[in-house]
């Protein structure tokens, strides 16, 4: 499935190249602080063991990775992909005292990892950006072990139409709010229709299914503004 805006020939590296400096402080101010309640969530719903392998994909500046290592007292190990240099090095910066991780350039279409390796599989607010969902859903089927498990953290469609009217009227504002903390605005718009243009969390199970996955399933948050999908690999 090719998602129109993120195949404009790079759109997406645009966007992250003008907002990568203050990524996570705006994620901060558009979420009102909950994102972190999100993966935290995602990571519950995990229940990592330790001394497991870990690939985080769209890692931006790796928030996810960390919780995901502080869940194992560090036992595990993960590697973190981005397309975004500069977010990779923010990254590294951020976690330069870390052990049992490792960086790689890299798109969720063709990922830089061999076949039947992890065993967890992640992707927070990425594959919304992707240029074919299909492809990446192969890519992260290919990647897994047997026995393996997939989770996505994504914005979804909000179930409560009072709730969704709220948000709607919220979301005008945040390019302004992009303006103001990064001096951007385009990239904040370009956000905003990414998130209205995605499908739905059913759509998203179909196709995972489609691709090979089982026992899938998804958890709506805060009224479906964003859903948890997991599926797993035999």
């Amino acid at each position: 499935m090719n998602q129109y805006l993120q195949n404009k020939k790079g759109k997406v590296q645009s966007v992250f190249n003008k907002v990568y400096g203050k990524y996570d402080l705006m994620n901060d101010f558009m979420s009102l602080g909950i994102h972190r309640l999100w993966k935290k969530n995602m990571i519950n719903w995990m229940a990592p063991y330790p001394k497991k392998k870990l690939i985080d994909m769209a890692c931006g500046t790796g928030d996810l990775g960390k919780l995901f290592l502080e869940s194992t007292k560090y036992e595990a190990k993960v590697l973190f992909v981005d397309a975004n240099s500069k977010m990779l090095k923010k990254g590294k910066e951020r976690l330069k005292k870390h052990k049992n991780i490792s960086w790689k350039k890299g798109i969720a279409e063709k990922i830089p990892a061999p076949n039947n390796y992890f065993d967890y599989y992640t992707i927070a607010f990425g594959l919304r950006n992707t240029k074919n969902i299909n492809k990446s859903l192969k890519e992260a089927y290919r990647v897994l072990k047997p026995g393996g498990r997939f989770f996505c953290l994504e914005f979804s469609k909000v179930q409560n139409s009072q709730l969704n009217m709220f948000y709607k009227n919220y979301s005008k504002i945040i390019p302004h709010i992009g303006k103001i903390i990064v001096g951007e605005k385009e990239p904040y718009e370009y956000l905003i229709k990414s998130i209205e243009n995605f499908i739905n969390q059913e759509e998203l199970i179909e196709l995972m299914v489609k691709n090979n996955f089982i026992k899938c399933s998804y958890r709506n948050l805060s009224g479906g503004i964003v859903a948890i999908h997991s599926g797993w690999k035999i």
